[in-house]
């Protein structure tokens, strides 16, 4: 702490200002996709506008709900049953997590622009990141195990990654997160989709006595 004197010229404490380089980073990337001098407008035409906010609403819990229904249903019908519940369990379970996590940290969403979107929660972490990943790196990997091709996971997984990007720089965009929140969702829901897949459908997927896809594997 500094001492500077107060008024009768006795020197009072003055407590130190915390370092603020993420914060700036945050909110230099936040600004890059707003106007020039008009924080409250996003760049781009209104078609733009309206195109991030049909992406974003893929990160939904609707959007990723019914993913998830579709793609349970799915594997059900083509009796994968293990693997059906298995992916709703572990997308069910990341929401309830993602739910915590944001009343535990309760970050505030960013002030310095206003919201292109309505927000009900705290900020971190992105809970479109988090879940979107978990959700389509799930569905890529339930779905390539039930396949037994290479092939078919590999663009999943890359379909997956598409459209995780684009509702995760979405969320930036909208204005309604920092730039942490949603790379501290993509790493939760790397880490959460990995271990589901690895654990929970594998085991589920010796369960129905299905072989993992090996190399180089198409058909």
């Amino acid at each position: 702490m500094e001492r500077e004197p107060d008024i009768a010229g006795t020197p009072v404490a003055v407590p130190q200002k915390e370092p603020r380089d993420r914060l700036d980073l945050d909110r230099s990337i936040v600004l890059f996709f707003r106007e020039v001098g008009d924080p409250a407008s996003p760049i781009g035409p209104a078609w733009l506008q309206e195109a991030v906010r049909d992406v974003t609403a893929l990160g939904s819990f609707v959007g990723l709900g019914l993913m998830t229904i579709a793609a349970s249903l799915s594997l059900w019908i083509c009796r994968h049953r293990p693997l059906a519940v298995g992916l709703a369990v572990s997308v069910l379970a990341a929401t309830v997590a993602s739910t915590v996590l944001k009343i535990l940290i309760g970050r505030d969403r960013p002030d310095i622009v206003e919201h292109a979107a309505l927000t009900f929660t705290a900020s971190f972490p992105s809970g479109h990141a988090f879940l979107s990943a978990v959700t389509l790196l799930s569905i890529a990997g339930f779905v390539g195990l039930a396949s037994r091709r290479e092939d078919i996971a590999r663009l999943c997984v890359w379909l997956a990654w598409v459209l995780i990007v684009l509702i995760g720089l979405s969320r930036i965009y909208l204005g309604v997160h920092w730039p942490t929140d949603v790379i501290g969702g993509w790493c939760l829901g790397i880490a959460w989709s990995s271990l589901s897949v690895a654990i929970l459908g594998r085991s589920m997927a010796r369960a129905e006595g299905i072989e993992p896809p090996r190399a180089g594997q198409a058909s």
